[in-house]
């Protein structure tokens, strides 16, 4: 590329990419694309971007062309990489001046020079961090701006590297260069001290900025430039020296005030240390331990203590909290249950905890928590009045409840509480005892006080357990504050309703569960949304509990299910409808058929929230799981939600819709739970199933779904599906052979079992290009024993059930191999009998032996060669499945079926699926379950002996091995 007639063109391809007219915008974008790969490309893109006569639009996008040309071209064996020679020369351009006017293109270039850097430093550019600590130091306010921001961006990219190597690296560049960081970081934090307390913020305000950068860089080096930091004098040294120096920034912040423009960047610059504290605290917990008195000290003084009012931000709180909560939980400080086996470090960190979490400053801590930073704020308390729907959004957790100071403060009091609960299990009942009883409704501040009490008594009760005797406080206290009914109370009754959410798992008799569900009742018709809201929420954790007990909870069911449902109806929002649709699922799926009553209005109010949620596939997934339970509670009446359910299944699983990324799984399982309570199959539900092909396609972690949803085809309707369907089916599963795990192997090879067992004549026709792999892996003797044992199965139900198409199966496979078929059959027979210990299952075992007994009688030398062979099998299955009748002394097929019985449940046992009874059905006609193996040996044996007559038969038995003829006899004795 010509440099002088092609800046010109580059150029104006620039301008027409900066266009709003797409005309314009689009050619030239195209143009600038295939330039990408052009010698010279980027060197004139160099040129423009440096050149600050030019339009700020033009060398912004010149800039962002450089840096994705980085990523595509920059490496040596890149397609279309670029020379040495050309980048030999931008490397040098990148570095010639440090002085772009513009802040956001400037922060761009650093970024990019920082890409190149990553690749090239320091051995192919050994230059770029000399020439970057001369320009710092030079006296040019924007050049040393400039060169400090690139610094920043070039050391934070290559700390990030991983590589052993790299590392090493980096550590000898930070070593070299940790003395000039530390004296520039002192540097312009001195020079902005003297500017603010002169009074000039606007100098005040770029050194502070360059005290930003240098921290910045400082940062990255002290966390990942030294292997043992605590042997570098300079990194500690800088280190306990930043506990003054934020002292003093943050003595800075109280005084500014609010309309300070340095405001936002002393907050910035405040986070940014503590910032470096908890990243070398996370890298280096050893190194950390001179550190643990000086920050629990500063810590606990600006929370906790009188020190911290007025220059406590929220941000700065949240950083503080996470320093006790990471020192107090640090595994590295904790010593061995052994102490001879604890580190000598473990032990020093272990005593510097113990003398600083004294008995009075762990109360402090203790009470201070509670009663200051678990209070709920004016502004939350304004948004439960203006906005409770949003408010009961946060408190269940929204994101910028997560990230705010009150979960915070919680998680801290947990993982201190369980550090050092024998102190302040005392402190925490002593705050609950001083709340006893009713508060008065116009006193606010105990109202927020017992709110924060009893939360904090939610949030510890699993330290609670021996301490409390929850049931004696539900009844005496808990249960008259949820009888009161003034609105200022509300504040109360949802607390309350959560702390018994919070202890239902932990400790809650049984016996008052029914006293509860009246409860809940009640405060499921409260005014207040949020104490509605909170009621569902300790309404889930109720059901969910392992000692729920469904005959409790029967005679509440009707109203409790009602009320939800009206709920459902009033909330709004997304996240606050996906909250109760759980519960709803939940309370479906523990109470299963009994639902059925009461179904009737969520089922018409369904396909409009479906409808309605059409932008939001999270809730869309709410009501795929809530169907899911509803298909299973219905059972075969979930047949009357055809027209709704199956075009959501068909939506949820078609991968060419946009949605299927979120709605596929459950989609999935809907679509399985439909097909498994069906009574019978549809042309809407057959249909669905052309879904399928691109799903087999995409081979991904919901194949064992995909041939769950195969099977239950064949058990709904065999024939109509495999005519439908098989060929179809059986080139996906002809591809998926091809490149799959053995147990993705057996997936497939259960199919045809399945549609064997279920069809065995239309299965064989239907799978034929299956079955050679079968035969063959039989022959060759298949190494893994699962895929050995599918084999034999699928086998063995061709030889008992289809001998016809089992011959001529036999036939082609001694054709293609070329050999006699009684001697491929003889092979057969004999890996049969070879292999039959990978049979684990009784029934396929006893498949086996029933088809191999179905050779006999045969006069065919073959099977008689191999008769000592059948008779083993024979004998290894009777005594898998016959028992003894202790009583008559004789034997029965313990694997037989007669008739078709509904099982009697329990309450807590869930109902036969409709799929449930047909294979129940389907076991009466199987040979397996409706032939006596006992009885089908003798009749076989006895043919042979008819066949042959009495002394040719005895020659044949006198090729079994006596013992096992003594077995036979043992299990055929009254025949």
């Amino acid at each position: 590329m010509d440099m002088d007639s092609a800046s010109s063109v580059v150029l104006q391809a620039l301008t027409q990419a900066t266009s709003q007219d797409t005309s314009e915008l689009k050619p030239a974008e195209e143009q600038l694309r295939q330039w990408e790969t052009q010698p010279g490309f980027y060197s004139v893109l160099l040129n423009i971007f440096n050149n600050h006569m030019l339009d700020v639009n033009v060398r912004w996008l010149a800039v962002l062309y450089f840096k994705n040309g980085i990523d595509r071209y920059w490496r040596r064996v890149a397609p279309h990489a670029l020379s040495e020679e050309e980048k030999m020369s931008l490397r040098a351009g990148l570095i010639t001046n440090f002085n772009e006017p513009v802040n956001q293109i400037a922060t761009q270039i650093a970024v990019l020079i920082a890409k190149v850097a990553r690749l090239d430093c320091p051995r192919q550019w050994p230059e770029l961090i000399p020439i970057l600590l001369e320009s710092i130091k030079g006296q040019d306010g924007l050049k040393q701006h400039r060169a400090l921001l690139t610094f920043y961006h070039v050391t934070k990219t290559l700390a990030s590297k991983r590589l052993a190597q790299d590392r090493r690296l980096f550590q000898d560049l930070a070593s070299g260069i940790y003395s000039f960081a530390c004296s520039l970081w002192s540097h312009h934090t001195d020079t902005f001290f003297q500017q603010i307390y002169a009074r000039d913020e606007a100098a005040a305000l770029g050194s502070l900025e360059r005290t930003l950068l240098s921290l910045k860089v400082l940062r990255k080096l002290t966390v990942f430039g030294f292997q043992e930091p605590q042997q570098n004098m300079e990194v500690m040294g800088f280190l306990n020296a930043g506990f003054e120096r934020l002292k003093q920034f943050l003595e800075c912040y109280r005084q500014v005030g609010p309309d300070s423009t340095c405001r936002e960047k002393l907050e910035k610059m405040i986070i940014l240390y503590t910032k470096t504290l908890l990243d070398f605290l996370e890298y280096h917990p050893c190194a950390f331990i001179p550190l643990i008195q000086r920050s629990l000290e500063f810590a606990v003084s600006y929370l906790f203590t009188p020190a911290g009012e007025g220059v406590t931000f929220e941000r700065f709180i949240v950083q503080c909290m996470n320093l006790i909560k990471m020192i107090v939980k640090n595994e590295a400080y904790k010593p061995s249950k052994n102490i001879e086996d604890s580190k000598p470090e473990s032990l020093e960190a272990h005593k510097i905890k113990t003398a600083f979490f004294t008995h009075p400053t762990l109360t402090e801590i203790g009470r201070r928590l509670v009663s200051h930073y678990f209070l709920l704020t004016e502004e939350e308390l304004a948004m439960w009045e203006e906005d409770p729907e949003s408010f009961a959004v946060e408190e269940t957790g929204g994101d910028s409840w997560k990230y705010s100071l009150r979960p915070c403060a919680e998680v801290l009091f947990l993982d201190i509480f369980h550090a050092y609960n024998q102190t302040l299990i005392p402190v925490l009942l002593e705050m609950v005892q001083n709340l006893q009883g009713p508060t008065n409704v116009e006193d606010s501040v105990q109202l927020l006080m017992k709110d924060a009490v009893y939360n904090a008594v939610g949030l510890a009760a699993y330290e609670l357990f021996d301490n409390v005797d929850f049931d004696q406080w539900f009844k005496n206290q808990l249960l008259g504050e949820l009888q009161v009914s003034h609105h200022r109370y509300k504040l109360i009754r949802r607390r309350v309703i959560w702390l018994i959410g919070q202890w239902i798992a932990v400790k809650f008799k049984s016996d008052l569960r029914p006293l509860l569900y009246e409860v809940i009742l009640s405060l499921m018709q409260d005014p207040d949304l949020v104490v509605r809201i909170e009621t569902a929420t300790t309404l889930k954790l109720t059901v969910d509990d392992f000692e729920f007990r469904t005959e409790q909870f029967l005679p509440y069911l009707e109203s409790i299910f009602g009320l939800l449902f009206q709920l459902l109806q009033q909330v709004t929002q997304c996240d606050t409808k996906m909250q109760v649709l759980h519960v709803i699922s939940c309370v479906i799926e523990r109470v299963n058929i009994q639902i059925r009553p009461y179904v009737g209005c969520l089922v018409q109010y369904l396909p409009l929230l479906w409808k309605q949620s059409e932008e939001h596939n999270m809730l869309r997934c709410a009501i795929l799981t809530t169907l899911i339970h509803l298909v299973k509670g219905l059972s075969a009446e979930c047949k009357n939600l055809y027209p709704f359910l199956l075009p959501v299944i068909q939506l949820s699983t078609d991968v060419s819709q946009p949605p299927h990324v979120y709605l596929l799984e459950d989609g999935l399982e809907l679509w399985l739970v439909t097909l498994e309570n069906s009574p019978a199959i549809t042309p809407e539900l057959l249909r669905i199933f052309q879904n399928m092909a691109a799903l087999m396609e995409m081979s991904s972690e919901n194949m064992r779904t995909c041939f769950q949803i195969v099977n239950a085809y064949l058990y709904l309707s065999a024939t109509d599906f495999l005519q439908n369907y098989a060929e179809s089916l059986c080139r996906a599963f002809c591809a998926l052979l091809k490149d799959i795990t053995d147990e993705g192997q057996v997936q497939v090879l259960k199919v045809v079992e399945i549609a064997l067992k279920v069809s065995p004549i239309l299965g064989a026709h239907m799978f034929q290009p299956l079955l050679p792999a079968v035969f063959r892996g039989i022959v060759d003797g298949e190494r893994y024993p699962v895929v050995m044992s599918t084999y034999l199965g699928i086998m063995g139900r061709v030889l008992l059930q289809n001998s016809s198409f089992f011959s001529s199966l036999l036939t082609q496979m001694a054709s293609d191999r070329s050999q006699k078929m009684d001697e491929l059959f003889g092979s057969v027979i004999e890996m049969w009998v070879d292999r039959m210990d990978n049979i684990t299952q009784p029934e396929r075992r006893k498949l086996s032996s029933l088809a191999l007994l179905s050779l006999l009688p045969s006069d065919n030398s073959v099977i008689q060669d191999k008769f000592c062979g059948i008779i083993n099998i024979s004998v290894e299955a009777l005594h898998d499945v016959m028992t003894e009748d202790s009583e008559t002394g004789t034997f029965k097929d313990c694997m037989l079926m007669t008739n078709f019985e509904e099982p009697k449940l329990s309450d807590d046992e869930e109902p036969p699926t409709e799929q449930d009874k047909r294979k129940k059905l389907l076991a009466l006609e199987d040979p397996v379950h409706s032939v006596s193996l006992q009885q089908f040996v003798y009749e076989k044996l006895k043919a042979q002996q008819c066949m042959m007559g009495d002394q040719g038969f005895g020659v044949l038995m006198e090729t079994v091995d006596t013992e096992l003829v003594r077995q036979l006899q043992e299990f055929l004795k009254g025949f």
